[in-house]
């Protein structure tokens, strides 16, 4: 594990030398103990909260447009009780995390705007804690007892600035499941890997026996050199190397799926299907039904006609409440190959890939309740390309 936050940060290694209780919680900052007064006149102990948006991979920023604090308490008074409202931003209960709930929000900016988060928090404090001071002089937020700032169970190697700072790192939690499986990480799954790694899955599982080869660096999300190319790694290789670099449970497989293999899979709370019908695809099927794992698999009939290409992008979802569809429909093609097989020709456009995975991930999180969605929710969905039209079917 990299060193904390605040050893690599003078900003925020200042308030832990100046002895500030810090700590970075759900991709917040938060500074406990801090002394104010209620509106009884009482000295009481609250806590000091900021988003950390305004930080690059593992370095702070100025937080100039972001002044907005939060409070955990009472609202803070002066020494006789009125409250301080020329501070005052929202008043309302915000889950941040499990233990940690703001109730009110404060906006003070000054016209320079802060050179840091030490500069911010530290003028929010001495804001509040001059009140408490007036009644209390032995009172300090200074109390030089430290508290770790850096979670060493988060899955990412940074904090998820793009949630703190809008506010649904409580929402994104819907999504911190154990272990999510992606299966072909060929053109759709690559891109279902680089949308699921921006998530809190503590494990994502990738699946693929095949080469990264020439073809599948025009398929594929980011842009690997002719080096990489020449040395001929593995898909799940390549991928993890990638993705590693941004969350710490990219665990590679590089197996196709068969009967020698399927046993190797393990637990899963998901699976993503991004593979070529055939049986394989229908070993791995019949193994997640059989083990109530909830699926969506992707599939793409792109056809060229005269001098444009046209059809279809799928996403059908299968979960152990609704299982039939994906059979008695005949909604996944299990076929190997031969005439009939939409797939045969399995032309791949980038930005088609890239849609099929988003419309995989979007159906993913309203699994789990990340959006909020009709509760006859759709199991098998179709973009047509030439319509620009998505139809749903096979509602609950």
């Amino acid at each position: 594990m990299s060193p904390p936050l605040t050893s690599r940060n003078p900003d925020l290694a200042r308030l832990v030398q100046d002895g500030y209780e810090l700590a970075i919680l759900h991709n917040h900052l938060v500074v406990s103990g801090v002394p104010y007064v209620n509106s009884k006149g009482e000295v009481r102990l609250g806590t000091l909260v900021s988003d950390m948006s305004s930080i690059s991979g593992d370095v702070t920023a100025s937080p100039i447009q972001q002044h907005v604090a939060m409070w955990a308490g009472e609202y803070p008074c002066d020494s006789n009780g009125k409250p301080l409202e020329h501070m005052r931003h929202v008043t309302a209960d915000q889950p941040i995390g499990p233990g940690l709930t703001v109730n009110h929000s404060f906006s003070k900016k000054p016209s320079t705007g802060y050179r840091d988060y030490h500069h911010k928090m530290t003028t929010y404090v001495d804001m509040i804690e001059r009140h408490a001071r007036m009644l209390d002089p032995n009172v300090t937020a200074r109390t030089h007892r430290f508290v770790e700032s850096d979670d060493p169970q988060s899955p990412f190697h940074y904090p998820d600035t793009a949630s703190g700072r809008v506010g649904i790192t409580n929402v994104m939690r819907k999504l911190e499941l154990a272990r999510v499986g992606i299966f072909g990480v060929g053109g759709t799954g690559s891109y279902v890997l680089d949308l699921v790694a921006k998530t809190p899955v503590r494990e994502i599982a990738i699946f693929d026996g095949d080469t990264f080869l020439q073809h599948n660096a025009f398929r594929a999300p980011g842009a690997p050199s002719a080096e990489q190319l020449r040395e001929l790694p593995k898909k799940v290789d390549y991928l993890a190397g990638i993705y590693s670099r941004m969350h710490r449970g990219i665990v590679p497989h590089a197996f196709a799926i068969a009967e020698d293999t399927i046993s190797k899979i393990g637990a899963l709370d998901f699976a993503f299907i991004c593979m070529d019908p055939g049986t394989p695809k229908r070993l791995l099927v019949e193994y997640l039904e059989a083990n109530n794992v909830p699926f969506v698999d992707v599939g793409m009939g792109i056809e060229l006609i005269e001098d444009g290409l046209t059809g279809l992008v799928r996403v059908t979802t299968s979960t152990p409440d609704q299982r039939d569809h994906v059979r008695n429909s005949r909604r996944i093609s299990f076929k190997d190959g031969g005439k009939d097989n939409i797939y045969a020709k399995n032309i791949q456009i980038a930005d088609l890939n890239a849609l099929n995975a988003a419309l995989a991930v979007i159906r993913w999180k309203k699994h789990f309740g990340f959006y909020r969605t009709d509760p006859k929710l759709e199991h098998h969905a179709n973009y047509a390309v030439s319509g620009n039209v998505i139809t749903n079917e096979d509602k609950t």
